[in-house]
């Protein structure tokens, strides 16, 4: 094989990996995400005019530490961006990466009219069970487990 060949099959390749790697969906850390990443997604909807929300996020926060299993996203209900969703994020305490967008169209699934909700997405990329009200380590292990039972 000639080697302008052999660099059009390496060019190949390296483009095709590239493509395999697009994230799903865009975060404020500048990483971007996929839902089926081989590990549980947590993805929390929180506003900063919801009470339980702001009592929930040290839960998730330390649940995000704690698991290397799962994978925590927030979402903010009222749709910020920019240095609003920035300053939010710093008011809540959330110490947890977030999406630019609500990811409610691409899963499929309404919109929650809850707050705060929680998704729980399998490491296959389906929603597995939607939370609603303030979540614990505890509720979110149960939960993980729950849905993980043949």
């Amino acid at each position: 094989m000639n080697r302008s060949i052999q660099r059009f099959i390496l060019c190949l390749f390296i483009a095709s990996l590239g493509a395999c790697s697009k994230p799903d969906f865009g975060t404020v850390s500048g990483d971007g995400g996929n839902f089926s990443q081989g590990k549980w997604l947590l993805v929390n909807y929180w506003a900063t005019w919801c009470g339980p929300c702001r009592e929930e996020i040290p839960a998730l926060n330390t649940f995000a530490t704690n698991r290397s299993d799962v994978e925590i996203y927030g979402v903010n209900y009222d749709n910020l961006n920019g240095q609003a969703l920035h300053d939010a994020i710093a008011e809540m305490g959330i110490e947890f990466d977030s999406m630019l967008a609500d990811p409610a169209p691409q899963l499929g699934i309404p919109r929650p009219r809850v707050l705060p909700t929680t998704l729980l997405i399998g490491p296959d990329g389906s929603v597995k069970a939607t939370l609603t009200g303030p979540q614990t380590a505890e509720t979110l292990s149960a939960a993980i487990t729950q849905v993980s039972a043949p």
